[in-house]
């Protein structure tokens, strides 16, 4: 798979200490995108999901892993596999995507490997950054657009319902 970059103990892509993986590519272009040298899907460096995972499950401080980008729906197989291995291991999955829930629950009747990703997702922060709409005052998102969706009980709903953030 295509990785702009991996983080140990980040703090500030969801709740504790997270891993996060940062995919390489996404076309959706947001003004002001926070991760611009993410974007070009010829970019970044190739690594295995084993590799991937190997680096994740080192740290045993680990709370969860977050898969962010670029854009990880992208890559949905490998992501999927990464996030089934983390939720394996007890850790919660979150996954930034510039798509709202309801774009990729359509996909996911056409894609399998989207389909896949979003069963393994515990939040989703959905929505493309809007730059008239940034915000450094609201907790683990970039624009007062982007929601916290509890994608399993969106998924049994079929409608996004959110995901409660503790203060």
């Amino acid at each position: 798979m295509k990785i702009a970059g991996l983080i140990q103990d980040s703090i500030v892509d969801g709740p504790g200490l997270r891993f996060a993986v940062f995919v390489q590519g996404c076309g959706l272009s947001c003004e002001g995108c926070h991760n611009p040298d993410a974007l070009d899907v010829d970019g970044g460096m190739e690594m295995g999901v084993d590799e991937v995972v190997a680096e994740m499950l080192s740290n045993p401080l680990t709370d969860g892993l977050s898969l962010s980008g670029g854009e990880p729906f992208m890559q949905a197989a490998d992501c999927a596999n990464i996030a089934a291995v983390a939720q394996a291991n007890g850790k919660n999955v979150w996954v930034y995507s510039g798509y709202r829930f309801e774009e990729l629950l359509g996909r996911a009747t056409a894609d399998s490997s989207v389909k896949d990703l979003l069963e393994a997702t515990d939040v989703l922060v959905d929505g493309r950054f809007i730059l008239s709409e940034r915000t450094l005052s609201m907790k683990w998102r970039g624009s007062k657009n982007q929601r916290f969706v509890d994608v399993q009980k969106s998924i049994e709903a079929g409608s996004a319902l959110e995901f409660k953030i503790e203060s």
